[in-house]
């Protein structure tokens, strides 16, 4: 009897979170691990997510930072190293899950690096931090998943309207990032200081609706992943109840053995506490969420003078800019904690200990 109740238990508890296909790959846990740069989410940690079935993704924001040829050739240096991590995260999946990159839409040389991971072989492309309207002509010709990241039903509006009418095709999925997200952020800072004001419980729902247009119009499923304060297995029944099919996690799956940052950027997540998570205004002008430390104090109390340019964002100009978000985040990532910017989740807070990808994801699936 204890037997059959245990089995009945797993049934009813797998039933909730279903298995997609994606082009022509397939996940059989509809998570997504999400994509995290400087060098926080590289081959290992995309490697390892998806071999339990998820979407591992590595983030192109300076991919190649620890490469010794990328302070005087950062662009090419990213080019060429891009290309090896997916081909090293692949090899640890082992033909499991999907390999995904994130590309900034504010990226200089936006379409190279498209075009550089479509040939490389990734199986999607998720991109945001702007509005990816061209993205499907950067990955023309490639069997390559898209996905842009909306935080509004405005944001998925244009999006989507413009790829049925420039490109006459649609989204392959959509991820949905909401207000406790980490890293840079699609809201003002006063949406920020007033989240439950925003209903994003309705936001959802309202995205979802829209996207069903398309769904009819293509004869497609355009699966949904929902961002932002992913934490327990309560919060993925909460939107998969709301009409979602799945989620994209980040925060959690820094505090992982798999996860490419230094350990003492892991230990800094282990730390932190709910005070000391903070908005900032990043350098290309968008509110993000850090942990407090003594590198934002100083950024705080008086900018920093750039000595020298990555050229890695289209807004950011070295001239008026705080301090350079490169090097912040490469000093964090390597463990130089007191002079890095250490992006993160609202929730990071409840993080308490180093675990593992396989240990979190069965964690996440409900």
């Amino acid at each position: 009897m204890i037997i059959v109740l245990l089995m009945e238990s797993e049934i009813l508890k797998m039933k909730l979170m279903k298995s997609l296909n994606l082009k022509d790959k397939f996940l059989k846990l509809p998570i997504i691990q999400g994509g995290m740069g400087i060098g926080v989410s590289r081959c290992r940690l995309a490697g390892a997510v998806a071999k339990e079935g998820g979407m591992g993704v590595l983030s192109t924001a300076q991919i190649g930072y620890d490469d010794p040829d990328f302070t005087k050739h950062p662009e090419e240096t990213n080019l060429r190293v891009l290309p090896e991590q997916i081909r090293k995260a692949k090899e640890i999946a082992d033909g499991n899950g999907m390999v995904a990159v994130n590309i900034m839409a504010v990226t200089q040389l936006y379409e190279t690096y498209v075009k550089t991971a479509c040939a490389a072989g990734v199986d999607a492309i998720i991109s945001g931090a702007g509005l990816p309207t061209e993205l499907p002509k950067f990955a023309e010709g490639y069997d390559v998943a898209l996905a842009p990241i909306v935080s509004s039903t405005k944001s998925a509006n244009v999006i989507l309207k413009f790829w049925d009418k420039k490109y006459h095709r649609t989204a392959d999925f959509l991820v949905i990032e909401g207000p406790l997200a980490g890293g840079h952020l699609g809201f003002s800072r006063e949406q920020l200081e007033d989240i439950p004001g925003l209903d994003y419980d309705t936001e959802i729902r309202n995205i979802i609706t829209l996207k069903q247009t398309y769904e009819e119009k293509y004869q497609t499923a355009i699966p949904v992943f929902v961002a932002g304060g992913m934490f327990t297995a309560e919060d993925v029944k909460h939107v998969l109840e709301l009409g979602a099919d799945g989620i994209q996690a980040a925060t959690r799956f820094v505090a992982t053995e798999e996860c490419d940052a230094s350990d003492a950027y892991k230990q800094a997540y282990v730390n932190a506490s709910e005070e000391d998570v903070i908005i900032i205004k990043s350098p290309v002008g968008m509110p993000g969420r850090a942990i407090k430390n003594a590198f934002i104090q100083r950024m705080l109390a008086a900018p920093d003078k750039i000595s020298h340019c990555f050229n890695c964002l289209k807004a950011c100009n070295p001239a008026t800019a705080p301090y350079c978000i490169t090097q912040a985040l490469i000093n964090a990532v390597v463990g130089d904690l007191d002079n890095g910017l250490i992006f993160c989740g609202s929730r990071v807070g409840e993080i308490r200990e180093i675990t593992t990808v396989p240990k979190l994801m069965q964690e996440l699936t409900v």
